[in-house]
């Protein structure tokens, strides 16, 4: 294209066509000219000759455009580059930010899911049922555990052993879940749901924690498992080796004990009656009761005597020696000081809070020894979570001296933590799940939790009207950025992932069939089956005859694969702690249906933000 001008003031375009060949094509002398005339606005006054030159090439058209106004022409120009350079920066856009329907496929139905992963923890209970207990492959079961004294509790996954450690956290977190999101749980119609279940486990966590009496003073006593995985003495049955329906159980099963050096079971024990008494406030005498036996247990296993050690539950075999092949804890100091948090919370008393600012120093040096383990909210690590408690007393509650460097530290270590979830640096699959471990199976627990935390972060922000924070890199994020990463986590768990397969029972039309559970394999046919017959159902190719609805596998490998085989219970078992961390992700992800109004105060965030501080009074 040639530009030129006419004496007229006129803009000449000459137009060369081009072979598909790359050459011009030849010359068409009926095609001389095309006049185009913008009277827009007054003609250029520039008066500048420009005489037009011949092609050079011989084989040409050319096309000689008139453009009557100079202008006007260059405004077109101008605007013309303009909206280009606006479609192209409309393009880039839409490639580089997050988007929700690309990245996390269609909306899900999280009311439904949040209902249906509740019901799996009513399949899970131990002793007599309750006669509204609406799962119909269930019954009453472990009538005799610990002598009649021990009846209750859950069964932790899918065999029939009831674990304590992993029972007190379950409680602990669901318990914060609905002191957070309670509005949330009304609306929908759980509140009385979820409450029946903290219940059913805080009244079994009582039972686990023996006073000091006359017979033994000074000694208390903490029940870490009710089952065994061992030979027992009369028989070679047993909770691990038997795959049998719990209510078809007829082998003893022992009871393993520990004394007050137990301080990381104590400590979640402590921490989850402390967070139950917050849900049952409205009830005095039950509030009461947790958070007495919270504080008689605190002062125990924090005492500071000559001689008295404390330490994990699973270092000691007639503890938790059995224990340590599921749930082996690492650590301690986390747990007592989340268990210190927790009594803050519950009775106001700030020298609970004094101890947790004090040894908060030592559980993070403890996380950081166990490195594989930073940074990640689940049973066996409570001091991110910790920060995430203590920032939100900085946030909302602040107390000024002398809690300020811990809370400021707290703060530091979550924003590294919500900068961590969204590196592009993380460790995640190529369907998007986040790997916390890498190397381990049971992504799904560590993902739930993740979401959890990173949205209830962002519903703190935005309560504060903050919409953004900052990273140590110079980076930062914003409240929406860690909402999309909260949802991508559910979303893959619930079907949006290479296997288009949904890792909750009973959720959409691809879901696990062959879950690795006991109750569920088996027909409930009103007869007995013994643990001889087993193997039977446990190698069965067929379908769990019974839907073990709302129950979150372990989930799938650091390559999206997934294999649904009852016999390999890394792919395919259901656990109450991974559970409860899907759980508190979902309501935290749930958006309120109706107005702001209808949660009782509590916003269009549905957060109570300030419930949690109940019984704290400031002078």
């Amino acid at each position: 294209m040639d530009i030129g001008e006419t004496s007229n003031n006129d803009t000449i375009l000459y137009l060369h066509s081009i072979s598909p060949a790359g050459r011009l094509l030849p010359s068409a002398s009926r095609w001389n000219s095309i006049e185009m005339d913008f009277n827009l606005f007054p003609q250029s006054r520039n008066n500048l000759g420009y005489n037009s030159l011949p092609s050079r090439f011989s084989k040409s058209v050319d096309f000689k455009l008139t453009v009557t106004n100079k202008k006007n022409f260059k405004r077109f120009i101008y605007a013309s580059l303009a909206v280009v350079s606006l479609i192209v920066v409309l393009c880039l856009l839409l490639h580089f930010l997050p988007n929700k329907q690309r990245h996390h496929g269609a909306t899900k139905d999280l009311t439904l899911a949040l209902k249906q992963a509740l019901v799996f923890f009513d399949a899970q209970k131990s002793g007599v049922l309750p006669k509204d207990n609406t799962v119909k492959f269930r019954g009453d079961s472990g009538l005799d555990d610990g002598n009649k004294s021990l009846v209750g509790g859950f069964y932790d996954s899918g065999n029939n052993i009831k674990f304590s450690f992993p029972t007190a956290y379950t409680i602990t977190l669901l318990s914060w879940s609905v002191i957070e999101y309670h509005p949330k749980y009304e609306e929908i119609g759980e509140l009385d749901h979820i409450k029946s279940i903290i219940k059913w486990g805080s009244d079994y966590l009582l039972k686990l924690f023996i006073r000091p009496n006359e017979s033994s003073p000074g000694s208390a006593t903490l029940f870490s498992q009710v089952g065994s995985v061992g030979k027992n003495k009369t028989s070679t049955e047993n909770d691990d080796k038997c795959w049998q329906r719990p209510e078809d159980m007829r082998y003893t099963r022992p009871v393993s004990s520990c004394d007050e050096t137990a301080s990381d079971l104590a400590g979640e024990i402590i921490a989850a009656l402390s967070a139950a008494s917050l849900v049952f406030k409205d009830d005095k005498m039950y509030s009461t009761n947790l958070t007495k036996t919270a504080m008689e247990l605190f002062d125990i296993v924090t005492k500071d005597e000559p001689g008295f050690v404390q330490g994990m539950y699973t270092t000691k075999d007639e503890c938790g020696g059995q224990a340590r092949e599921f749930y082996n804890s690492t650590g301690y100091k986390d747990e007592l000081v989340w268990g210190g948090t927790w009594l803050f919370f519950a009775t106001g008393n700030t020298s609970y809070l004094r101890y947790t600012t004090e040894n908060l120093v030592l559980a993070e040096e403890e996380e950081e020894e166990l490195s594989v383990d930073k940074g990640i909210f689940y049973w066996n690590n409570k001091f991110t979570a910790n920060t995430v408690l203590l920032t939100r007393l900085r946030y909302f509650l602040d107390l000024g001296y002398p809690y300020e460097e811990s809370f400021l530290s707290s703060t530091n270590n979550v924003d590294s933590l919500m900068c961590s979830y969204l590196s592009p640096t993380m460790h995640k699959t190529q369907g998007g799940l986040i790997l916390l471990k890498p190397d381990q199976y049971a992504p799904l627990e560590y993902a739930a939790t993740a979401s959890f935390l990173s949205k209830l972060y962002s519903d703190y922000l935005a309560l504060l009207q903050r919409y953004s924070s900052g990273c140590t890199d110079g980076t930062s994020f914003s409240v929406e950025s860690l909402k999309d990463f909260s949802l991508s986590q559910v979303n893959y768990i619930l079907g949006d992932n290479p296997m288009k397969m949904s890792y909750v029972v009973g959720f959409s039309n691809n879901y696990p069939q062959h879950v690795h559970h006991r109750g569920a394999s088996i027909p409930w046919d009103n007869q007995w089956h013994s643990c001889a017959e087993g193997g039977t159902w446990l190698n069965s190719e067929k379908p769990n005859p019974n839907q073990l609805l709302g129950a979150m596998v372990r989930g799938p490998d650091q390559y999206d694969m997934f294999l649904d085989e009852r016999d390999k219970p890394w792919f395919t078992e259901p656990s109450i702690s991974s559970n409860a961390g899907l759980v508190a992700a979902l309501v935290a992800l749930h958006d309120p249906p109706h107005s702001p109004s209808s949660l009782n105060g509590a916003g269009s965030l549905g957060i109570d933000s300030y419930g949690i501080f109940h019984n704290i009074h400031l002078n």
